[in-house]
């Protein structure tokens, strides 16, 4: 999707997590959940970017709010796809109803939907703390900025259930976001790069 959006113009900074995708060679243990918001803010700050689009999808969401906390004054407006929507102090964890049991050795987690032996570019294990950390979202500027939530449904009978029990979109809905939804799976970057890019594109026109 990344360069469908270069392609029509974009400037578009693709930044990998520690210890994820590939810079899963640096997976450990001490990953935490401010070494991501700090891999995104020191992009920021050392490309020297202002005005700033974040988006972040799934996971993402909880390093966007951190992102935001941190330096409020680059971000022009953030993007939840899919996404986690945290409160204060809250933790990725805090998010998942359904308690999931996760399979975690030497404090990595392995979830359910990782393929063994398959071939780059795919899902990886995770650092736990990256997980367990809880977020800070205390700003007063971080918390009025302009946001939007995404949120991908596969099937439009299950749109009403989501709306009322998952947390995520009842905070971004409390907050008094924008809602959008995509008719997708869970990874609409590669189920539906084209929508979504169109939704992308979307969002910033109104902004």
């Amino acid at each position: 999707m990344e360069n469908i959006l270069v392609e029509r113009g974009h400037q578009v900074h693709r930044i990998t997590l520690t210890g994820l995708g590939e810079r899963a060679h640096l997976s450990s243990p001490k990953i935490n959940l401010t070494t991501h918001i700090t891999d995104v803010v020191n992009t920021v700050i050392y490309d020297e970017l202002d005005e700033i689009i974040l988006v972040g999808h799934s996971y993402g969401g909880i390093v966007v709010t951190g992102v935001m906390n941190s330096i409020p004054k680059k971000v022009k407006h953030a993007v939840f796809l899919d996404a986690a929507v945290p409160n204060h102090g809250m933790s990725i964890k805090d998010l998942w109803a359904d308690n999931r049991a996760l399979k975690i050795r030497d404090g990595i987690v392995y979830f359910p939907w990782l393929i063994e032996n398959s071939k780059p570019p795919h899902d990886v294990p995770q650092s736990l703390a990256t997980l367990t950390e809880p977020v800070s979202f205390d700003d007063d500027q971080a918390i009025k900025l302009p946001a939007t939530y995404v949120a991908f449904v596969s099937d439009p009978k299950i749109k009403d259930i989501r709306e009322k029990t998952d947390p995520s979109w009842k905070n971004a809905r409390d907050r008094g976001w924008p809602i959008h939804i995509l008719e997708s799976d869970h990874n609409a970057q590669r189920s539906h790069p084209v929508e979504l890019a169109d939704l992308l594109e979307q969002i910033v026109s109104t902004n």
